[in-house]
């Protein structure tokens, strides 16, 4: 298996702009998760560096806020997450996506009958970029739309294509993985199938976040204890959110759609031996049962 940090791809180089000389008047970026954790400290820094930003996700925390608007959510909702595709403005110049959790000890299983990490985390994304691509293809844009999809890519989680929705055996870290796998091939499979979009991965590594609450059971003492721990020794949402926020501009990036990056920004190599087409292929076919 990979290292966590993935494998260097040197064919990227890059020269960031740093965050306190990085101007984005006049930029508009969907956060999708932008409501907690990772996902909101992306979008208010997007908003200190001039960003209008619009987050997606259940509750609001930053009402009143100038340059931020709302878009309520529930992604556990494959209808949901469709809706979204289909309200999302067309002229956005960067949409990331950052809803996630941890699949549970015992398996949990939305109204669609899928288990829930996958569905969150995951297929939620995929709902709603097949609404988002046509309107945005139909826009006729000057440049493509760069989508952003957070998860663990490089790392060497290949997924289980054959039990994506973990029916037959369940075991919550590799419920998990089929997650971090389908979010790489979601980025493998836009490279392939859009020209009008460019797709990213983001590994942003161990952050002191909300998503192991769902796994450790949220406010419980080891919950409370690991994370306390983690807070000790990883990095915050903020240190993350100014080592990626400058990746949605920069312009190295033209062109390179699928280009995967760590916690620390750097180009990582895609998860080798990975399958992204036979993961798309069961995602497509879990989320036309759902409906």
């Amino acid at each position: 298996m990979a290292s966590i940090s993935g494998v260097p791809d040197r064919s990227v180089k890059l020269h960031l702009t740093p965050v306190e000389a990085l101007d984005l008047a006049g930029k508009h970026i969907a956060v999708v998760g932008g409501t907690d954790g990772l996902g909101r400290a992306i979008a208010k820094l997007a908003v200190s560096r001039g960003a209008r930003v619009l987050v997606v996700g259940r509750t609001f925390r930053d009402a009143g806020a100038t340059n931020l608007e709302f878009a309520k959510a529930d992604l556990s909702s494959m209808e949901e997450a469709r809706r979204i595709g289909r309200e999302l403005p067309v002229t956005l110049d960067a949409l990331l996506l950052t809803t996630g959790i941890m699949a549970a000890k015992t398996r949990e299983v939305t109204a669609d009958g899928i288990e829930r990490d996958l569905a969150v985390s995951y297929l939620s994304r995929l709902a709603l970029l097949r609404e988002l691509a046509p309107r945005v293809e139909a826009a006729s844009r000057k440049a493509p739309l760069r989508v952003f999809v957070m998860g663990f890519p490089g790392a060497g989680n290949l997924g289980d294509a054959s039990d994506l929705n973990a029916e037959r055996k369940y075991e919550a870290m590799a419920a998990h993985m089929n997650t971090v796998a389908g979010n790489e091939a979601l980025v493998l499979d836009g490279k392939e199938r859009y020209t009008f979009m460019e797709l990213f991965g983001l590994n942003p590594g161990l952050v002191k976040t909300n998503i192991r609450s769902n796994y450790l059971g949220e406010g419980s003492l080891v919950h409370r204890t690991v994370e306390g721990l983690i807070g000790l020794l990883a990095k915050s949402p903020e240190t993350y959110a100014r080592r990626v926020l400058p990746l949605l501009v920069a312009p190295e990036l033209k062109g390179r759609s699928g280009v995967m990056f760590n916690a620390k920004g750097r180009a990582i190599l895609p998860t080798a031996g990975l399958d992204h087409r036979a993961l798309i292929s069961a995602s497509e076919k879990l989320l036309q049962s759902g409906r």
